[in-house]
């Protein structure tokens, strides 16, 4: 794909300040619980994935909306070495947040408030997209406002797009999906793509090519947690495994995963190089807690 012209990423995305608790148990329905520990973290989507961009060493440029609130979550991306001129600060609007719980086993569940997130303008993308064509790769999810018309403007402008379709709800079926380059999901987000429950075999490959036949334009990629991930193109499927480590929390995982696979793609590496890469880098920030916080440095991906 990138044949020596794509130089740099775009992510527009999420920021979010993420509440974390640490539980026995997940809340049921009518329960009180009492949590264990308090935390607070910078996250969002947007946020994780351009830090693990960063982390990985390739140039990244972060787009996207704050309340007065979320001004350290600017300096976290600029302390990871992202360009954040593109980030406004919004006095009307609270920074988005995220409520997470997570448990012993190191699984999470997580509430949503967008916030900042969800009053992107069109204004405002045809302010950032002016200053990239050809050159960029740009980075989406589904927690900001006004993506379609991101996607559209992009894609007039000769932009690769990459879409991590999360979370997966109504608004992802309205997208222009035709103009995506690369798929990165989970087989839950790959249910709700083609409509259908797709059955994960053993190693994951029935699914991705599934997707494949229903989005013949672009690559996917299948994450699958413990089984592993899958890569799909018109001509190369890729079983990766996982690596099994001892988790402490998992909510970064999948953004730490997409950082380091675009990272790879960015320096033309082998395909099978780029996955094994990006599972790595997952494994070490499940060790961790927090979301940005835990992900690694390309040199702790080497020596892991």
């Amino acid at each position: 794909m990138t044949g020596g012209k794509i130089v740099r990423v775009l992510c527009f995305g999420s920021l979010n300040i993420d509440k974390r608790y640490l539980v026995d148990h997940f809340v049921r329905k009518g329960e009180t619980l009492s949590s264990e520990s308090y935390q607070v973290f910078g996250g969002g989507k947007g946020l994780n994935q351009s830090i693990a961009m960063a982390r990985a060493g390739v140039p990244v440029w972060h787009a996207g909306a704050v309340g007065a609130d979320g001004d350290f979550l600017i300096r976290m991306l600029k302390e990871a070495g992202v360009c954040t001129e593109y980030v406004r600060v919004l006095d009307q609007q609270c920074t988005g947040h995220a409520i997470i719980q997570n448990d012993k086993e190191g699984d999470n569940c997580i509430l949503l408030y967008g916030g900042a997130n969800q009053a992107v303008t069109r204004e405002h993308a045809d302010q950032v997209l002016k200053d990239f064509g050809e050159d960029t790769i740009l980075v989406l999810q589904n927690e900001i406002s006004e993506l379609a018309y991101i996607m559209k403007t992009a894609h007039e402008r000769g932009i690769k797009i990459v879409l991590n379709p999360s979370p997966m709800d109504q608004k992802i079926k309205e997208l222009p999906l035709e103009y995506v380059d690369y798929f990165i999901l989970n087989e839950v987000e790959a249910a709700g793509l083609t409509g259908i429950k797709l059955t994960v075999d053993a190693d994951g490959v029935a699914a991705a090519e599934r997707l494949r036949e229903r989005f013949p334009g672009a690559a996917v990629v299948l994450t699958l947690g413990a089984q592993g991930s899958v890569y799909a193109d018109s001509e190369t499927i890729i079983r990766q495994d996982a690596y099994i480590v001892d988790a402490v929390d998992t909510t970064a995982a999948g953004d730490t995963f997409t950082g380091y696979f675009i990272a790879g793609l960015l320096k033309n590496s082998d395909m099978r190089e780029v996955m094994d890469q990006a599972s790595r880098a997952a494994a070490l920030a499940v060790m961790r807690p927090g979301a940005a916080p835990s992900i690694p440095t390309a040199e702790e991906v080497r020596g892991f």
